[in-house]
C-alpha cells in the first residue's frame, strides 16, 4: 500500500502528534508499505525508509519559520495569509498547511498515486480539497481542541486575555467542519471518541478507535539510576493548561515541609521569558524543590524516568495520555486523574497508581505523601503497569489496528 501521512508539526518535542508519526510510520514501513510523510516546521522525524517532504512556514508560532530565520517570504497568498493571520495572534498553521499539502500532493501524484492519505490532527481545509484526488482521506484526532480552549479561557486572567485566547482558537470550527466530511476518523480512546462525537459532531459509525503505542525497547527502567530515589517527575508542556501543572504545584506546596523534590520535563523559559510553571514556581514559593530539565532525548527522558519514584500526571483531560504510559513502561508507579482517557491508560485505581479527581490538589498531596511512603507498593504498581503496557499499548500494535481502518474504507 502507498500511504502518505500528513503532520502540520511533527518534531518529537512539539507533543504527542510528533511521536504518533514517528513511530506510526516506522511501524506501517516496517510492516512493508510505502510511507511518505508531507510535514511542516518544526519538522517530523522519520526512521530510514520513510520519505519526509518539508513544506516552508510563514507563521511566526515556531522558531523555524522562514519570519524568524530572514525575512518573510511571501510567494503566494497562502504565505500572506498566514503571516498576517498569526502575527494578528491567530493560530493559522492548519489551515495555511493544509492548503500547500494539497498543492504539494497534486505534484507528487503526477507521478504516482497514493492509496490512502491520512492527516495527523490537522483538520485545514485543504483535506476537503484533497477528495478531488480521489483517494480516502482519513484524519487522526488525538482529542478535540475546544478542550485546549475551554481549559486556557478557565485560567486566563483578564477580559484581555480571555479575547486573545479567543483570537487564538478561531480555527477550531473549521476543523469541526471538516471532521464531519471525512471518511473516516481515528481517535486514540473510547473517552476521546466520545468528545469528538459530542463536540465535532462526527458520527459514531465513521470513528474508529486506536489506542496509541509506547516503545518498549526504549522505555524500560535503568536500574542503575533508579537508585538515586529522586522524587517526583512531570512530563509535559506545562504551558498547555489542561495538563495541570497548577494543581500539582499546589500539592507540592501543601507537602512543603516534607521537602519532595519535583522534576519538570520541559522548559523553564520561553522565548526568554519565564514559563507559566516557573512563575507558578516562584509564586507558591517552591524554588529549590522544583528542576526544569529542558528539551530531553529520548534517552534521556528515560533516564529521568528511571531515576523518579513516582511520575504524576494532573492533567484535567488526556485523549491518550503518552506520558502515562511511557513511566509504567518504566516500570514507574503513576498517580494520575480520572480526566479523559487517563483511566484507559492506568487502568483501575490501586493496579499501577492512583487516579484521583481532576483539577484536587489536596487529593494529589495525599496520593503523593501515600506512595513516597511506600516502596513495596510503588515496586508492585510499577511491575503491573509494565505488564499493562506491553498487553495494551505497543505501536505494532497500532499500526495494524490503522491498517485495519485503511483497509476498510478502501
Amino acid at each position: 500500500m502507498r500511504i502518505c501521512l500528513l503532520s502540520y508539526r511533527g518534531k518529537q518535542y512539539s507533543g504527542g502528534q510528533g511521536i504518533y508519526i514517528y513511530y506510526l510510520a516506522r511501524e506501517l514501513q516496517r510492516m512493508g508499505h510505502h510511507v511518505e510523510v508531507i510535514g511542516g516546521p518544526p519538522y517530523p522525524e522519520v526512521t530510514e525508509g520513510v520519505t519526509l517532504h518539508r513544506l516552508e512556514s510563514s507563521s511566526t508560532y515556531h522558531p523555524q519559520s522562514s519570519l524568524r530565520a530572514n525575512l518573510p517570504r511571501v510567494r503566494n497568498p497562502v504565505d500572506l495569509y498566514e503571516l498576517l493571520a498569526t502575527r494578528a495572534g491567530v493560530f493559522a498553521d492548519p489551515l495555511a498547511f493544509s492548503l500547500r499539502a494539497y498543492s504539494k500532493l497534486k505534484e507528487l501524484f503526477q507521478g504516482q498515486r497514493f492509496d490512502i492519505i491520512h492527516d495527523n490532527q490537522g483538520l485545514g481545509y485543504g483535506l476537503l480539497l484533497m477528495k478531488r484526488l480521489k483517494v480516502p482521506v482519513i484524519a487522526t484526532i488525538h482529542h478535540p481542541l475546544p478542550i485546549d480552549k475551554q481549559a486556557a479561557l478557565d485560567q486566563a486572567s483578564g477580559l484581555m486575555g480571555k479575547w486573545r485566547l479567543q483570537r487564538f482558537y478561531s480555527f477550531v470550527p473549521m476543523q469541526s467542519f471538516v471532521a464531519q466530511r471525512l471518511d473516516r476518523v481515528i481517535t486514540v480512546s473510547q473517552s476521546a471518541a466520545k468528545e469528538i462525537e459530542r463536540l465535532f459532531k462526527v458520527a459514531p459509525n465513521r470513528l474508529r478507535v486506536v489506542y496509541d503505542g509506547t516503545d518498549t525497547s526504549i522505555f524500560r527502567r535503568n536500574v542503575k539510576k533508579s537508585e538515586s530515589k529522586n522524587g517526583l517527575i512531570m512530563v509535559g508542556n506545562t504551558d498547555d493548561r489542561k495538563k495541570g501543572v497548577i494543581y500539582l504545584l499546589k500539592a507540592l506546596q501543601l507537602l512543603k515541609e516534607d521537602g519532595i523534590k519535583l522534576t519538570i520535563v520541559d522548559e523553564a523559559e520561553r522565548d526568554s521569558a519565564p514559563s507559566y510553571a516557573l512563575k507558578l514556581v516562584e509564586k507558591f514559593g517552591l524554588d529549590g524543590l522544583v528542576k526544569f530539565t529542558g528539551r530531553v532525548t529520548r534517552d534521556e527522558l528515560v533516564e529521568y524516568y528511571s531515576s523518579a519514584e513516582v511520575a504524576v500526571v494532573p492533567s484535567l483531560y488526556e485523549g491518550f495520555g503518552l506520558p502515562a504510559a511511557e513511566a509504567m513502561s518504566c516500570k514507574l508507579p503513576v498517580i494520575t486523574t480520572k480526566g479523559g482517557a487517563l483511566p484507559e491508560v492506568v487502568g483501575q485505581d490501586g493496579d499501577t497508581g492512583i487516579l484521583v479527581p481532576p483539577a484536587d490538589p489536596d487529593a494529589l498531596a495525599v496520593a503523593i505523601k501515600r506512595l513516597l511512603s511506600d516502596e513495596p507498593l510503588r515496586r508492585e504498581m510499577g511491575e503491573a503497569g509494565r505488564k499493562r503496557v506491553e498487553r495494551n499499548f505497543t505501536w505494532e500494535q497500532a499500526a495494524k489496528k490503522t491498517l485495519e481502518v485503511y483497509e476498510e474504507v478502501l
